[in-house]
């Protein structure tokens, strides 16, 4: 919030308090005088930013920094204890009221000395409204020393409890400078003031009910309804009505009301657990075998059985699609709110899906997205069936809370919202809730943030958040303290009903025992209480393997690691909390950070296959108050060749990969910005996953209502034997990003859209209501129709060619299959181990894309032999093949003949079983332009083109989105229908861009969900200008992306394939080499024999433009996609070497230990900081660099040796050349971890 500030001498200033960042540390050092290291002594400012619970700077509207001020938990006194200045204060000093939870350290202060009193009188206004919580600020200085007069006139001296103190105390009081609101009972004079208040917010209340509504509603006050006002110099500045007529009914079906006994009050006949079912007939053995599911456990509340997906979504008959439609989907909550839900969203695979999991066949052209058969131990929880009964608590009691029915306060108060709660308790003095319903589009407001929200069973139909305030919060006695022994029962108590409260409490027992592992690595533990209470448990280690996790994880976005000792990383292993007291995590956290002495907390997601999760953690109660950090790009190292000048093997080792969450000092008291706006997402994509994954690593946001809806759920939990992989989302990036903690899953299939009610119809007749729908299911393969050609009387093709295209409708065979995702690809994967590779019959793969050749050698790889495989492939429809290289498709064709495998080329499918309907395919006939083909078949897989699935078509055609053979948006994403977008190969651009053959499918599918999500944010971010309304378009141009498209696979022979080139509309490679402003093409190796070959594309601007590898031993292909748009001249001056002979494989050009640098993941950054020295001007009237390049280019595009000596002369004299060697020493020195190989001044 800007304000005026008057300097001492009467200029005023424009001003606007923040939170100090690193970067203000050289401006903060120019305000420091005599009497700030007088005070304070010398301390390092960054030191002091980066480990400040609350720094806050002044700037003027210019940027200036004026003041700044750092606060501390703890007071700046070397010789008191971080973790015991409690007893050191109230020894000392008056101040029995003060607290860690309402107290802060004043550490530092500096100021521009003209405007020293009204900066420090702003920046403590601005503390005491930042953190309602605290209603101290103290200032701890040598009983010899003064505080300067800006501090003076607002920190008065505390007194003494006798005897000799080294430090004198001053307290600056809350009462002072942001006082706690005085709250009464409204009354009807009080209408003139809130009137104007009301509508400056809103004018729906007087549009509703008139100009006097809000005088009536304070009249009709009684027993069950109150209305309570904030008066401030004897007007009424805020309002609040209550009342007890709350729909308990109503919100315990849309909320995960449990944890708080269903807002009711505990009676003897409470039904709490499901009853014990009678023992089932033998008959009915089978079928409850099949539909049964495990129990679900409840965290921090009433033990449950209930199904959180059954309860929570309105059911209603399916929509009529005329084609028949796949069971009811599950609903896989998201692992941060786990803790909140009855049927808790469990962090482990379900141990008893594999048994009840069936091969069966599929009846309806959807074909083996309704096969739920899937390997190696990690299929997916099959869904509910909506006929189950499933348990619901019952409670009856009577009402146990009140809620909120109308709130306002003027935005100069709203900080102190907070102070409404305990009048409104004490006229509802039998209730322990306090209820609040605000729309999902209302963004949240400061009174919410005392609040803890309720999760919604997901998805929830109720278009409401609610949000709880417990009376428990209103003691202000919450309190952090190491565990003692004793406190074993009741911490017991508050985790008995958490998953894997084993591990917790063996730690807890360790930590009792002996205070350390067996391996000497410190345990500490923490208890939280409330009056007295044990509420709560935190259980760390120091972080031992910093080294890995600052090397793999983007840490630097939240530290300057430099400014971090090594002991002070911690490790959260166990964290739980009362879901009363949510709202007090951060405070945990941040006491967990002060006693422990840790300035960092981690805390690592491992994906739910993996044993690691629950080895040595449970699932923590604190997910959405940490934040995510971003996995970094890896070098691949050759560490043979590098020998000691690897990295180190902290380093290089290789571990599990985990979604790493954080937490620092810095973080704990900045609140996240968070939005209830119900974003759904159709399809899980590469698209969809870039865009949710760019949603949740907002560190500053939290999104509480993501939603996929995905038939198969979130890629990355299988293995992929059979298809290409798009280099976008691998299994191990896919656990790094760990979407299922923060985005709840819908598995099921969209079939309908009601645009007017806004919601979803998926299979099994839920509705997934939305906000924002996002549309990006792209393209899949699908079951091609036979022709019907029988070729016993035709010997060549005579239908048209769009006769191949159709889609099969009737009933799948069962073994016919397509594959679009790693959910499908294990399905087929386990039907071949069961059902076909001891067999003798033979498998026909149809289709020439890459996905047919890569099903072929995962076939060929699980051990069926050559001769029982046969590729037939259509005609090309485009004339391109698929690697757009003949030398790499002869080399392929060739390692299949020499395999065995049948390769028929130019056949369209005629019949399977020579027409005669049949359970099982048992052999398949095609015809061609020569000759027909007729081929016995036990395994059919069809993978001849993907386009989009017919069930989303009808979806999106039937709510009158506009569909021109995709799915119509314009350049910012959006449909016809303004709160639906649309992304990816599913879509096409408006044609009055005149772009048609552009669409998504020529781009990366990362950068185009990147760009996506960037659009969202705009709604949402208030960092950044809010765009409510698509923004203008002056000109009809589509946006250009520039990130290389790529793909790779393992092909027939072995072989490993990787390909990248430039976004771009397909050609075929020699009508490219034929264009004048082709560049050249370097090519090492060769395809023959064992192939080692190696293509390089530069273009005219000696810029990579293609890369293509075909070989038969592994490469580093991650390496290889950070040299594409890279001058050549970055690789050694790569072309001249190439043509002097010097580069005999790339494979080893690129080994070599000159280039890894070159393959760092902050490569890019270092290279934009070198171009900002060429763009900077050395004075304000000199010319830059770059200008002078521009001058002499616009002269004449040829530089003339004479310019290049001059531009290479102002290069060096001027200094630029020194800093950008400055800049490269800089990055190597910081790098040197990752970056070892290279020499640094000093060493030689």
């Amino acid at each position: 919030m800007t304000t005026i500030l008057q300097s001492a001498s009467g200029p005023q200033e424009v001003i606007n308090a923040r939170r100090t960042e690193s970067i203000d540390a050289p401006h903060i050092l120019k305000l420091v005088g005599s009497s700030t290291k007088t005070q304070f002594g010398l301390v390092n400012v960054v030191n002091i930013i980066e480990k400040a619970v609350l720094a806050v700077t002044l700037n003027n509207d210019k940027g200036d920094v004026l003041a700044h001020a750092a606060f501390f938990d703890y007071p700046n006194i070397s010789s008191v204890d971080q973790a015991k200045w409690e007893s050191w204060l109230s020894s000392n000093y008056e101040a029995d009221k003060c607290t860690p939870l309402n107290s802060l350290f004043l550490h530092y202060f500096v100021a521009k000395k003209a405007f020293a009193l009204g900066s420090a009188r702003e920046i403590i206004r601005t503390v005491f409204n930042a953190v309602p919580d605290i209603h101290y600020l103290f200032l701890v200085l040598p009983n010899e020393i003064e505080p300067e007069p800006a501090l003076d006139d607002l920190f008065t001296a505390v007194e003494s409890r006798g005897g000799e103190v080294q430090h004198m105390l001053y307290a600056c009081h809350r009462h002072d400078h942001s006082p706690v609101l005085f709250v009464r009972k409204a009354r009807v004079e009080d209408h003139d003031d809130l009137t104007p208040i009301f509508n400056r917010q809103s004018d729906m209340l007087n549009t509703t009910y008139g100009g006097f509504f809000l005088a009536e509603l304070i009249e009709s006050q009684n027993g069950g309804n109150h209305a309570i006002v904030v008066e401030i110099d004897g007007s009424a500045v805020g309002f609040m009505s209550l009342s007890e007529d709350i729909d308990l009914e109503l919100l315990n079906a849309c909320f995960e009301l449990n944890p708080f006994h269903g807002l009711h009050k505990p009676h003897p006949d409470d039904v709490l657990e499901a009853p014990t079912p009678p023992p089932p007939v033998e008959e009915d053995l089978e079928s409850i075998k099949r539909l049964s599911r495990p129990n679900s456990q409840l965290s921090g509340g009433d033990t449950a059985t209930i199904a959180a997906e059954e309860s929570s979504i309105q059911v209603e008959p399916a929509a009529q699609s005329g084609d028949s439609v796949e069971p009811t989907g599950s609903v896989q909550p998201k692992l941060s709110e786990a803790h909140m839900q009855s049927s808790v969203a469990s962090a482990r695979e379900d141990p008893d899906a594999e048994e009840r999991l069936s091969v069966v066949s599929a009846h309806s052209h959807t074909s083996t997205s309704s096969r739920k058969m899937v390997s190696g131990g990690k299929e997916p929880t099959p869904p509910p069936t909506p006929d189950i009964v499933v348990f619901q608590p019952e409670y009856k009691g009577d009402l146990n809370a009140f809620s909120i029915q109308l709130f306002c306060i003027d935005e100069r108060f709203e900080m102190r919202s907070i102070d409404f709660l305990t009048e409104a308790f004490s006229l509802f003095p039998d209730k322990e809730y306090c209820l609040l319903t605000v729309p999902h589009m209302v963004p949240e407001f400061p009174l919410l943030q005392a609040f803890v929200r309720v999760t919604p069973r997901c998805p929830s139909v109720l278009p409401q958040e609610l949000y709880l305030f417990s009376k428990a919060g209103l003691l202000e006695s919450f309190q952090v303290r190491p565990t003692h022994a004793s406190d074993k029962e009741a911490i017991l108590a508050v985790v008995e009903s958490i998953e894997q409260k084993e591990t917790l409490m063996g730690d807890l027992e360790t930590y009792i025992q002996a205070k350390r592992d067996q391996d000497g690595t410190p345990v500490q533990a923490f208890t939280a209480t409330c009056h007295g209470q044990v509420v709560g448990v935190a259980i760390t280690r120091q972080e031992e393997g910093i080294e890995y996790v600052r090397s793999h994880y983007n840490i630097e976005d939240f530290i300057y690691f430099n400014h971090h000792r090594r002991d002070e990383h911690g490790h959260l292993h166990h964290f739980a909390l009362n879901p009363v007291v949510q709202h007090w995590s951060k405070h945990f956290l941040k006491e967990v950070l002060r006693l422990a002495h840790y300035t960092c907390l981690y805390y690592p997601v491992y994906p739910a296959s993996s044993d690691q999760m629950f080895e040595k953690h449970s699932l923590v109660t604190c997910l959405n108050f940490l934040v995510p950090v971003r996995a970094r790009r890896q070098i691949v190292y050759p560490l043979e060749q590098l020998g000691q000048n690897a990295p180190s093997h902290r380093v290089t080792v290789k571990q599990e990969p985990y979604a790493l969450c954080h937490i620092n000092r810095k973080l704990s008291l900045e609140p996240k910005v968070t939005i209830n706006a119900r974003i759904v997402v159709v399809g899980a994509s590469d698209v969809a996953v870039s865009f949710l994954s760019t949603l949740v690593f907002c560190p500053h946001l939290r999104f509480n209502n993501l939603v996929l809806i995905s038939s198969n759920g979130l890629p990355g939990e299988h293995d992929n034997t059979f298809l290409s992989s798009q280099e976008c989302f691998s299994q191990e990036r896919m656990a790094q990003v760990s979407l299922r903690t923060w985005v709840n899953v819908v598995r099921a299939k969209m079939i309908s859209i009601n645009r007017s009610s806004k919601f979803v119809w998926v299979t099994g007749g839920r509705k997934v209501p939305y906000d924002h729908l996002i549309v990006c299911t792209g393209e899949q393969y699908y079951i091609c129709a036979p022709s019907g050609a029988d070729i016993d009387y035709t010997s060549s093709t005579p239908e048209s060619p769009n006769a191949a295209t159709k889609r099969y409708t009737g009933v799948v065979p069962s073994n016919v299959f397509t594959i679009n995702d790693d959910y499908e690809a294990a399905q087929l994967k386990k039907w071949v181990l069961a059902n076909f590779r001891d067999t003798t019959g033979k498998a026909i793969v149809y289709g020439s894309t890459l996905d047919a050749y890569s099903t072929i050698q995962g076939l060929h790889a699980m051990g069926i032999p050559g001769d029982r495989l046969a590729m037939v492939q259509p005609p090309l429809e485009t004339g391109i093949q698929c690697f757009n290289n003949p030398a790499i498709k002869e080399a392929c064709h060739q390692a299949m003949r020499s395999a065995g495998v049948a390769l028929h080329e130019g056949y369209y499918l005629a019949q399977w079983n020579d027409g005669r309907e049949a359970h099982e395919v048992y052999c398949a006939s095609f015809t061609s332009t020569t000759k027909p083909l007729k081929l016995e078949c036990s395994l059919f897989v069809c993978l001849e083109k993907r386009t989009v699935d017919h069930e989303t078509f009808k979806a999106i055609n039937d709510s009158c989105l506009v569909y021109d053979g995709r799915l119509v948006i314009d350049a910012n994403f959006h449909t016809n229908d303004l709160s639906i977008r649309g992304a990816g190969p599913l879509t096409k651009y408006q044609r009055k861009y005149h772009a048609e053959p552009w669409t998504h499918a020529n781009f990366n599918s990362q950068e185009v969900g990147v760009a996506l999500a960037s659009t969202m944010l705009r709604l949402f971010d208030p960092t950044i200008d809010n765009d409510p309304a698509p923004p203008e378009e002056p000109v009809n141009l589509i946006p250009l992306y520039q990130e290389a498209k790529a793909q790779s696979c393992i092909l027939p022979g072995g072989y490993h394939y990787f390909n990248f080139a430039k976004p771009n509309l397909p050609v075929p490679l020699e009508a490219q080499m034929a264009q004048l402003d082709f560049g050249r093409e370097l090519v090492t190796g060769s395809t023959e024999g064992e192939p080692n070959y190696f293509r390089i594309h530069v273009n005219q601007y000696s810029k990579i433009e293609t890369l293509t590898c075909l070989s038969a031993k592994p490469f580093e292909s991650s390496n290889y996609k950070c040299l594409y748009n890279l001058h050549e001249r970055f690789l050694n001056n790569m072309v001249s070497r190439f043509d002097e002979g010097l580069i005999p494989c790339f494979y080893q050009f690129f080994r070599e230990s000159w280039c890894l640098a070159i393959f760092h993941d902050r490569f890019q950054d270092f290279r934009q900081e070198v171009r900002e020295l060429l763009v900077m001007k050395p004075s304000a009237d000199a010319v830059s660099l770059e200008e002078k390049v521009q001058e002499l280019i616009s002269q004449d595009l040829e530089l003339e040796q004479r310019d290049r000596k001059y531009l290479l002369d102002e290069f060096t004299n001027h200094g630029t050349r020194k800093l950008a060697e400055t800049r490269l020493l800089s990055f190597l020195s910081y790098n040197y971890y990752h970056l070892p190989m290279y020499a640094k001044p000093g060493m030689v």
